[in-house]
């Protein structure tokens, strides 16, 4: 794993590109959070976040977090799951994380109501969108995000903050934007028919955060350009 102060410069660079896309296209760039994503890394990678003073990593299995928290000593940092949940896993993720971005059916919706419930707890959630069409990327269908709020907003024990998406992998700068503006489009057009806030678009990740904080991204996933390869040096 690299050395922190690497790791810091390797922050500071990316927050200040964030500032300029910012600044080009007038947003302002403490509307953009920065999601560090711990995967495959070890639990100091998620004490270097705490480190820094950024509020939460992303993890995209459930056993690594729950493996890899306790033996993290920064009880402050917030845990995201920005990876595909089964709905077996449900109980055990409302146990570790303190927001689940990759909702994407009801069935999942049930099972992390039901499991919020029994550990007396309100946990925050994502609708994850397959806003790019890519039959590669879980998530639900465009036309069917509005089924899957409907059936979100019933459930007592959740509170949804947002939408969620991955671009499909391309060369083609155009096809984040088309899937990043279609995300905004959804969320403008649920928060005008449901009257709800849907504050987070989580959208954006190491190869087309700009695109996405161009379309209205608050919050971009970024791991290997942080942290390295998992092979990278050892501490």
């Amino acid at each position: 794993m690299i050395p922190f102060e690497e790791f810091k410069l390797r922050t500071e660079s990316l927050l200040s590109e964030i500032d300029e896309i910012c600044r080009a296209c007038g947003r302002d760039a403490r509307e953009i959070c920065l999601l560090p994503v711990t995967k495959t890394h070890p639990a100091a990678a998620a004490e270097y976040v705490a480190r820094i003073g950024l509020p939460a990593v992303g993890e995209n299995r459930v056993q690594e977090a729950q493996e890899k928290k306790p033996l993290t000593n920064a009880p402050q940092l917030h845990w995201e799951l920005i990876g595909h949940l089964q709905s077996n896993k449900a109980k055990l993720a409302a146990q570790i994380f303190h927001r689940i971005q990759s909702v994407d059916s009801e069935k999942l919706l049930g099972a992390l109501d039901r499991a919020a419930g029994e550990q007396g707890k309100k946990l925050a959630v994502l609708l994850q969108v397959n806003a790019g069409n890519d039959p590669a990327k879980f998530g639900v269908d465009l036309a069917d995000a509005p089924k899957l709020l409907e059936s979100a907003l019933t459930k007592t024990n959740l509170i949804v903050e947002g939408l969620m998406t991955i671009a499909p992998l391309s060369q083609d700068p155009a096809v984040a934007t088309r899937t990043f503006e279609n995300l905004r489009q959804l969320r403008d057009d649920l928060v005008r028919r449901f009257q709800i806030p849907l504050r987070e678009l989580s959208m954006g990740m190491s190869g087309d955060f700009a695109e996405a904080i161009r379309c209205g991204s608050t919050q971009i996933r970024v791991g290997t350009r942080l942290f390295g390869h998992r092979d990278a040096q050892t501490l």
